[in-house]
């Protein structure tokens, strides 16, 4: 992707029915990650989060706790969701929530639109719904429970809970009429749905055939009204998938939309049906762009079960913040998971790639290539004589790796981004055991070869800071300013980190504190 050219990347907009987990940060983050490196490429990046507060699933947990809909939102959303983005480090550019007025603004002038255009119509509707999933279910997406709390009733496989019979005169969305659209838009842009195990589940899903959408409901008043009938509120997943047009400005900033559309949608998988069926059937019905992608990851498991709250395998993002920081946080969910499957979270791992990859691997190099700078040569960066295969092996590492993680990253495969980058704190780590400038200093002969490795290693930390500044935004910035660096991190092009000899000879270098402190035992970060 050529510098400049427009990012538009968003996270799903999260229930406020209860407090966000690890699965919430990761896709966050994931996001994040995204977003930071091609806003460091140059490119004209918008990072967009939120929270998705109506339907049924709010009033009813509202009436629980003995308030309102409204002022339990904006509690959440104050006391949890908007504190979790600084939990883990998120440089949003937008935070939209789906009881702002220009969100629900934007959404009247669309369904007004769709209703003109003859999308929008009046009929009877039965089916199984699922309330925790906002949605009406088939047969193939309930199980029977044999026995439990739930004995003999069809119970949702996502959330394990009785599904609610519902019978209501509703309006319907004519999504039908887009079946062979999205069937071509899918063939015509193989990328358009990633990864391709859910690629493969939504073409299925759709050519068996897709019924009307129903789009409102008359059994609660919690949502934005219908405009032409205000006995109806509109579904929620229509609601909120709008969100991602108006927080650009449709309805209310032509040029804004016009710049920021379409967006890249990062969802979990199991709610990609929504945005890979429903929500481009919807902008083509308004005669809008679909999405560029749409990136399903898989599920954080605990025991090998989804991350939930209503399973109680749910942990608070701060339980590991609190004792690892939030760069390592970022860093483990990053690299240890396959960007895209499913991936066990344990605080042994956790521990463990810690302590070996971060403390010991990177942030061990850090510290040992300034303190031996500061020993050896006063703070001041010396300037290289003539490299040596080993050294130019060094930067062919750095060009290759730079190469290569931005290539993983225009596929999403972050894990694979960050595994590259990694080749050089490996080969820089090996580099600094055979050279051994502790052994060069010992000889005023080896002077210059001396000045030359410590050069090589600074200018390898140096890639480093900048590559990995989208992952470990804290410790790169540290890393930054202890090799001296006065222009911003985030003002380096993250595409020419590869390029070698950027900082110049004379330069003062300061000591740099452990990036990474050792922590003692999983057993008092488990406890955190």
């Amino acid at each position: 992707m050529p510098a400049g050219d427009p990012f538009y990347i968003t996270t799903p907009i999260f229930y406020v029915n209860d407090v966000p987990h690890i699965g919430h940060a990761y896709t966050e983050v994931a996001a994040d990650v995204l977003a930071r490196w091609h806003r460091q490429a140059g490119d004209d990046t918008w990072l967009l989060t939120g929270t998705d507060e109506h339907g049924q699933k709010i009033l009813r947990t509202a009436v629980a706790n003995d308030t309102t809909p409204k002022e339990w939102a904006d509690k959440l959303v104050a006391d949890a969701w908007i504190p979790l983005l600084e939990t883990v480090g998120i440089a949003n550019d937008d935070f939209i929530r789906t009881t702002d007025a220009r969100h629900e603004n934007g959404v009247l002038v669309f369904l007004n639109k769709l209703y003109d255009d003859g999308f929008i119509y009046s009929g009877e509707y039965e089916g199984y719904y699922c309330v925790g999933c906002e949605e009406y279910k088939q047969l193939d997406d309930l199980l029977e429970t044999p026995d439990g709390d739930f004995a003999g009733q069809l119970v949702c496989k996502i959330h394990g809970r009785p599904i609610e019979v519902l019978q209501e005169t509703n309006y319907f969305f004519r999504m039908s009429q887009f079946e062979q659209k999205l069937l071509d838009l899918y063939e015509s842009q193989p990328d358009f749905i990633q990864p391709e195990s859910v690629r493969n589940e939504i073409i299925q899903f759709v050519k068996q055939g897709l019924q009307d959408l129903s789009i409102s409901r008359s059994s609660f008043d919690w949502g934005i009204q219908i405009p032409w009938d205000e006995r109806h509120v509109l579904y929620v997943w229509f609601d909120a998938l709008l969100n991602y047009a108006t927080a650009a400005g449709y309805g209310s900033d032509a040029a804004q939309f016009a710049r920021r559309w379409p967006a890249v949608h990062i969802v979990g998988k199991d709610i990609a049906r929504f945005h890979a069926v429903i929500w481009p059937a919807m902008l083509m019905a308004a005669g809008l762009p679909v999405p560029r992608r749409v990136f399903g990851h898989g599920w954080l498991l605990v025991g090998g079960e989804k991350m939930s709250k209503s399973k109680l395998t749910g942990i608070a993002p701060h339980q590991i913040t609190d004792t690892f920081g939030s760069d390592a946080f970022r860093y483990y969910f990053m690299r240890a998971i396959s960007f895209g499957q499913d991936g066990s979270f344990s605080w042994e791992d956790l521990s463990a790639r810690y302590q070996a990859e971060l403390a010991n691997g990177f942030g061990n190099l850090a510290s040992r290539v300034t303190a031996m700078i500061g020993r050896y040569f006063d703070g001041v960066l010396p300037g290289p004589s003539e490299y040596t295969d080993a050294d130019l092996a060094i930067q062919r590492t750095v060009a290759t790796a730079a190469e290569d993680a931005d290539v993983a990253i225009e596929r999403f495969a972050i894990h694979e981004s960050i595994a590259a980058i990694w080749t050089i704190v490996d080969d820089l780590n090996g580099y600094i055991t055979t050279q051994e400038p502790w052994v060069l200093a010992k000889d005023d002969a080896k002077r210059e070869r001396l000045a030359t490795v410590l050069y090589t290693a600074a200018e390898g930390l140096r890639a480093l800071a900048v590559l990995l500044s989208p992952v470990v935004p804290l410790a790169t910035a540290k890393l930054w300013t202890a090799l001296g660096q006065e222009a911003a991190l985030g003002d380096q092009r993250i595409r020419s980190a590869g390029e070698w000899g950027v900082l110049r000879p004379g330069t003062a270098i300061t000591k740099l504190e452990a990036l990474f402190p050792r922590i003692e035992t999983t057993e008092d970060a488990g406890a955190a």
